[in-house]
């Protein structure tokens, strides 16, 4: 049976969410407490951690930073409204995704999902292909295709392209695009994300009611397949 633990101080989020998930077959453990989670990561073991960034002994973001000193267990965190600072300042920390509240249960349902399907990829230092839907990256070749037609990037296009095909479905941060394409001084220069991915769907035929590239906006981008039918 797969393991959810889902932190937040909310009884009313606690509930909602726990009998959610529940009613679909996962076991479910529970926590307002930050160091009783980080307690509970190490016990329990869960699959994926549901985790609210308003905790009221340590903050989430924290929580975050020391559980991946020792574990690689997908993060999914919780966000209130508006704040994007905190959105990024957890990814950065090491989360995988964020839900921002409120929520749909169906919404933070997929994203478990995708949460388990990135836990079940194995050897991704070793891959050299990636298929997100119906987009193919062949870092060895330096080869994209969609749909099975070929697609010309230039190096950098492909660069930003292929990180994200190496973790479908995750946000990831401009500082973290930035600095693994163009390196570390270029942490900031958040223009030339808006450049790139623009060129970039043109290039990957994007429709503006479902594109592949998906921006977030204040916190970074992610690509998603617009081929999967969610449950």
């Amino acid at each position: 049976m797969t393991t959810v633990l889902v932190v937040d101080d909310e009884r009313s989020i606690i509930k909602v969410v726990g009998a959610g998930l529940t009613a679909r077959g996962y076991d479910v453990h529970t926590t307002g407490s930050g160091s009783e989670a980080l307690d509970l990561i190490a016990t329990v073991a869960p699959d994926v951690v549901i985790l609210d960034l308003g905790l009221p002994d340590i903050d989430g973001v924290e929580v975050c930073r020391r559980a991946r000193q020792w574990t690689s267990v997908p993060i999914i965190v919780l966000s209130a409204s508006g704040s994007d600072t905190r959105k990024v300042a957890a990814l950065d920390a090491g989360a995988d995704d964020y839900v921002t509240k409120p929520f749909s249960m169906p919404e933070l349902l997929a994203r478990v999902r995708v949460a388990l399907r990135h836990a079940a990829r194995q050897d991704i230092g070793e891959q050299s292909v990636f298929d997100v839907g119906d987009v193919r990256v062949d870092v060895a070749a330096h080869q994209v295709t969609v749909d099975g037609r070929a697609v010309s990037l230039t190096p950098k296009e492909f660069d930003f392209l292929a990180l994200l095909a190496r973790w479908p479905g995750r946000v990831l941060t401009h500082r973290m695009i930035l600095q693994e394409v163009w390196g570390d001084e270029y942490g900031t220069e958040t223009q030339y994300l808006r450049v790139y991915a623009s060129q970039l769907r043109k290039k990957l035929d994007d429709r503006p009611d479902r594109p592949r590239l998906v921006t977030e906006p204040g916190v970074g981008y992610r690509l998603v397949d617009v081929t999967a039918e969610e449950a």
